[in-house]
């Protein structure tokens, strides 16, 4: 057996960096007195809307740093908190880390209003309507009015500058701007883009929650609609069971009302209330049954109702006679039901 030779190599670790020792200590620390860590996600953000961020939330948000995430999991480790499972995985890429006591959903509300104009690059979508307004443009004459023409941008040269005639609207939501456009924009000065920085989430330690994007970031306008479409639905039950609250007991008593007097007419009680209604509805099914009777009967009965008069007929309205004439012999006979009320209705 042949001997075996082991070469141990020993390998010894770089000590940790200090300045990394140090980041750990202060993301610990902030942990201890914050309540609420914002993640913002730096990937494709350009520095100078980074830097007007920390220019405008300065005084607001005190801590606010590019961290790796590597340091902030370690922190975490190092303050026996549990990081969630979400959170973790959004730990990934260039990562901005906001330490606060504030209420996470108004401080998200409050970022996602901020934004700085940018100009549009070729293959943008526009998150607006993009119009180009009327005017001296400044541009002098040249290749680019064959730009103009192409985007059906209408223009006059006037004291050697192409002037647009009218307000024109160049890309409408949702379109792709096509690199003739963005360089036509670039030239006369539109920044139509808006630049925003993005949330990716908050981290309530109260809570060991991880709060993602799509559930912090809130719709008011859409919230708003569905409260007063909660409202309308439950004052809807509310008067349908009569609830005794007094918003309530209002439109109860109203509709209880209106139902009350609907089926006293229906079942023909006469009150002081329901005499005109009755009164009504007896004079029209009279009316019906008159004009089902034939001259002779109503003659034998002496009956005499007097019709509400009809309004002159015009020389178009003479010529179409016959048709109505027609028309009136077509018409259906009165239900015996109809003879019957109106009969009622006359003869007591």
């Amino acid at each position: 057996m042949s001997a075996i030779t082991a070469h141990i190599s020993t390998y010894h670790r770089e000590k940790y960096p200090e300045w990394k020792v140090r980041l750990v200590n202060e993301v610990k620390e902030k942990l201890k007195e914050n309540d609420v860590v914002l993640v913002l996600d730096l990937v494709e953000i350009p520095a100078n809307l980074v830097h007007k961020f920390r220019k405008k939330f300065r005084k607001e948000l005190p801590y606010m740093k590019v961290i790796k995430n590597n340091l902030v999991r370690k922190a975490f480790e190092q303050s026996n908190i549990k990081m969630p499972e979400e959170m973790d995985k959004e730990l990934v890429g260039s990562n901005m880390f906001i330490f606060t006591n504030e209420n996470p959903f108004e401080l998200a509300l409050k970022i996602s209003k901020f934004s700085m104009p940018a100009p549009a690059k070729p293959g943008d979508i526009a998150q607006s309507e993009i119009v180009v307004p009327a005017g001296d443009t400044g541009l002098t004459p040249g290749p680019i009015l064959s730009t103009f023409g192409k985007l059906k941008i209408k223009t006059m040269v006037k004291g050697g500058t192409i002037h647009i005639a009218k307000d024109t609207v160049v890309a409408k939501p949702g379109d792709v701007i096509s690199p003739e456009l963005a360089s036509l924009l670039q030239k006369l000065g539109i920044t139509p883009m808006e630049l925003r920085m993005k949330v990716k989430g908050a981290y309530v330690k109260s809570l060991n929650k991880w709060i993602p994007a799509e559930e912090l970031v809130l719709d008011l306008k859409r919230y708003e609609e569905e409260i007063q479409e909660a409202y309308r639905n439950a004052l809807a039950l509310g008067v349908a069971i009569a609830y005794p609250v007094p918003d309530v007991l209002k439109l109860s008593v109203a509709k209880a009302y209106q139902d009350a007097l609907k089926v006293a007419v229906e079942a023909g009680w006469l009150s002081k209330e329901t005499a005109p209604y009755l009164l009504s509805k007896a004079y029209a099914q009279a009316l019906a049954l008159v004009g089902a009777l034939g001259e002779e009967v109503k003659e034998q009965l002496g009956i005499e109702v007097e019709a509400p008069a009809a309004p002159a007929p015009t020389e178009e309205r003479k010529e179409e006679k016959p048709e109505e004439e027609e028309e009136e012999e077509e018409k259906k006979e009165v239900s015996e039901e109809d003879l019957s009320a109106g009969l009622g209705a006359l003869f007591g």
